[in-house]
């Protein structure tokens, strides 16, 4: 079973940054961190991609799963896993 790819926009100073992150190491998946402050044209990709200005932007695949927030809920759900493994 394939892990999709998991891209994550974030700045070094976000505090929702650090616990979404935090959530996914703790879950052993493999991220792509892009930050938008460090990246030039990041923001204005991130909110191309999500319609959202704020960090942190969390993609699985090509499917925008939200924030921090969000990703918590997914994970509540039991929904995370079946993003993370291709799962319908």
């Amino acid at each position: 079973m394939s892990t999709a790819a998991v891209t994550i926009y974030t700045t070094n100073w976000c505090p929702y940054c650090t616990r979404a992150k935090a959530l996914l190491n703790s879950k052993n998946v493999a991220y792509t961190e892009i930050d938008v402050e460090a990246t030039p044209g990041a923001r204005d990709e991130m909110m191309t991609r999500s319609g959202r200005r704020s960090v942190p932007q969390i993609f699985i695949g090509d499917q925008h799963v939200g924030g921090c927030d969000d990703l918590h809920d997914a994970e509540r759900s039991g929904n995370l896993d079946k993003l993370l493994h291709n799962s319908p």
